[in-house]
Order: structure tokens, then C-alpha cells, then sequence
């Protein structure tokens, strides 16, 4: 169904960006990872894919702040896989903190690689995917992209950005056979949440296991984290041919969370 595909997943070389790497390529898409790490963890990863999957797969190091990085890895993907059909936008960072102590430029930076990244990455992508009149692109934005939580104001403002921009370029591209969708995951324990599940015990003057329990699992009803593979299965379903109609849509994978 997807075989021979291309996609460019940024923020892949952990977490939930590597995941759906991985989802692809076992769909039979080459893929191209992006994102920071210890190179010879990331050629692994890289080298991984293709061994186990059969497919085509390159590392970009592209800089998600820097918009000539972000338009010159769409355009080393083209130039290497030979198209760009599939984008995942799912590069993200995150801070704890109370909205005015909250650093300056890591509030700016926080927006820069959460929102303004999928910009500049649908906008290098969409010419190609036009003159070819397919294409998914899939953002990563979260349940905060629905709802807020408290000491998040970048995270939670700029997810609600990519929901709506979402939405935008659903509209923009309706009467093709490019879709576009955010999913929203709820908490995953990836090196991100981590991150996150230690600030919250800095913050709140909590061990790390009660922030687990009655502060980060308290909004999810299942009171599980969110499985990677699950969210894998999602973006390789979006990407298929059976979700044609799905387009602007805010997809939540979050145990419940949103449905409270």
C-alpha cells in the first residue's frame, strides 16, 4: 500500500519520531530521521532501518530553528529518494515553568522547533507533493494542542498552533489527494516526558513517582502512558490510502484525557 514511498520524519532518532520510522518503513517507506544525538547512535538507527526493513533510509541533521536547514533537508530528501510523499512533523521540546519566570529565548526556541518548524517543513514539501497530486503530511502536536495544563504556556501555545495551522492546510489542498492531520498524543514515556516528569518534582517538590501518578498520569482516564507503537500504527494509517478523507483532523490517542 505504501511501498516505495519516501518520508521525512524530524525528530526520529528517539522517542515517538523514531517509532514512526519505524512504522513506515516496515509499511515498506524509505524513510530520511533527523535529530540530535551521539552520530554513531544515530547511524545505527539509520543503518537498522534498512537492515530490518528492507527500505532506504538517510540521516538529516537538519536544525529545526534554522528555516535554510529545514527547506535543505526537503530538498536532500527529493534529491537522494527521489520525492518527498509522506512529511511527519514531530520534533518538540518542552520546559516546566511558571509563565513569568519563564526564560525569554527558551520560550522562543520551544515555539521555533513545536510550530514554526512544520512551516517551514510544509512549505519546502507542498510544491512537490502538488506537482504530484499526492501526499500526507502528519503533525505531531499533543493533547496540550486541545487542552492547557498549567507551567506549559509554550508547549501548550504552540501545539494549539499546530492544530490550527493543521486545519489551514487541510483547507488549502481539499480538492487533492494530500491530506493533513494532527495527532495528538497523550503523555508517552519517551526521553521527553522524562525531562518533563522531572521538572514537574522541581516545581512541585515531589519524588519523580508521586509526579507519575497524581500529576502526569492523573489526566489520563487509563492511567497507562501511550504506547509509541500505537502512535506508529496511527501515522502509518493516516498515511495510507484507506484515510483519504481524513483531513484536518485532530486525531487524540491520549487514554481518555480529552474526553473528560
Amino acid at each position: 500500500m505504501l511501498k516505495g514511498r519516501n518520508a521525512i520524519i524530524t525528530g526520529s532518532t528517539s522517542g515517538i519520531g523514531l517509532g514512526i520510522a519505524r512504522g513506515l518503513a516496515e509499511a515498506g517507506v524509505n524513510v530520511m530521521i533527523n535529530g540530535f544525538g551521539k552520530p554513531e547512535d544515530i547511524e545505527k538507527e539509520r543503518a537498522g532501518l534498512e537492515s530490518q526493513f528492507g527500505v532506504k533510509a538517510i540521516y538529516s541533521a537538519a536544525d529545526m530553528t534554522k528555516p535554510e536547514e529545514i527547506a535543505g533537508m526537503v530538498a536532500d530528501c527529493e534529491a537522494k529518494l527521489g520525492s518527498v510523499d509522506i512529511l511527519v512533523n514531530n520534533a518538540g521540546i518542552q520546559l516546566v515553568s511558571p509563565i513569568d519566570e519563564f526564560p525569554i529565548a527558551k520560550f522562543d526556541q520551544i515555539v521555533a522547533i513545536n510550530m514554526v518548524s512544520n512551516f517551514h517543513a510544509i512549505r519546502a514539501a507542498l510544491p512537490g507533493m502538488k506537482k504530484r497530486n499526492w501526499g500526507r503530511i502528519i503533525n505531531v502536536a499533543s493533547a496540550h494542542g486541545l487542552v492547557a495544563s498549567p507551567y506549559k504556556s509554550a508547549y501548550v501555545a504552540a501545539k494549539h498552533g499546530v492544530v490550527g495551522m493543521t486545519k489551514t492546510v487541510a483547507l488549502e489542498v481539499a480538492e487533492t489527494h494530500i491530506t493533513c492531520n494532527a495527532i495528538c498524543p497523550g503523555f508517552v514515556r519517551t526521553p521527553l516526558v522524562e525531562a518533563q516528569i522531572a521538572d514537574q518534582a522541581r516545581v512541585n517538590n515531589m519524588p519523580e513517582d508521586r509526579v507519575v501518578r497524581e500529576i502526569i498520569l492523573a489526566s489520563q482516564p487509563s492511567k497507562r502512558f501511550v504506547e509509541v507503537e500505537h502512535i506508529a500504527a496511527l501515522a502509518v494509517f493516516l498515511a495510507s490510502d484507506a484515510a483519504l478523507s481524513i483531513t484536518g483532523t485532530a486525531v487524540s490517542i491520549d487514554g481518555g484525557w480529552t474526553a473528560r
